[in-house]
């Protein structure tokens, strides 16, 4: 997959398609290999407890915690959330404990009512706290979001009233879609540079 395709050509996909996991491991897994180089890698999930439709950041956030890896970052969790009051601190955190970090940035956000359900990656930063008119700082070098709820009136009400079960179907989706893209670059990359170290000592 090339990178000009990645960058062009955004992935948007229902939760609900068979294959959904495969598509979105095989999109984040070319993403990283392509732009991600020997960076950190940092996932910042976006979002508050207190609203049904934008814990869908923390929740995220929750599931990767509880794989442990030693190939990621995470920062936005159900017990510490990353959220408008706090996104400033967390990102100058971020560029203070990691050098040229890799930022993975995914939040919920509101869409068409055709598109409620579906999972968006892309490269570019996520906007959180857009489709709620908040001012604040993008994040990321590439997002992942999930359109939980329609968009265009009464936006606070709308999340607040999202149905918990889409909320966690998609993060159940996302987390592990996220871990196994992770996982499966980071094993490209001990395999790269093994081959690049025997090559070395045949010369």
């Amino acid at each position: 997959m090339k990178l000009s395709f990645i960058k062009e050509t955004p992935l948007k996909v229902p939760y609900t398609t068979a294959n959904v996991i495969g598509m979105l491991v095989n999109r984040l897994t070319a993403m990283l290999d392509e732009l991600a180089d020997n960076r950190p890698i940092v996932v910042v999930c976006i979002g508050t407890d207190r609203s049904t439709g934008d814990s869908l950041g923390p929740l995220i956030g929750t599931n990767l915690s509880k794989y442990r890896s030693p190939h990621f970052s995470l920062f936005g969790t159900l017990e510490n959330p990353v959220h408008a009051m706090n996104l400033d601190d967390t990102l100058i955190e971020i560029n203070r404990r990691f050098h040229k970090p890799f930022v993975i940035g995914i939040d919920a956000c509101l869409g068409q009512v055709a598109s409620v359900g579906s999972i968006q990656v892309g490269v570019g930063p996520v906007r959180p706290g857009a489709g709620v008119n908040k001012d604040l700082p993008p994040v990321g070098d590439v997002h992942i979001t999930g359109i939980v709820n329609v968009g265009g009136f009464m936006e606070y009400f709308v999340l607040q009233n999202t149905r918990l079960h889409l909320v966690m179907k998609m993060s159940d989706i996302i987390s592990l879609s996220l871990f196994t893209a992770i996982a499966n670059h980071a094993h490209l990359s001990t395999s790269s540079a093994i081959e690049q170290t025997a090559a070395s000592d045949t010369i």
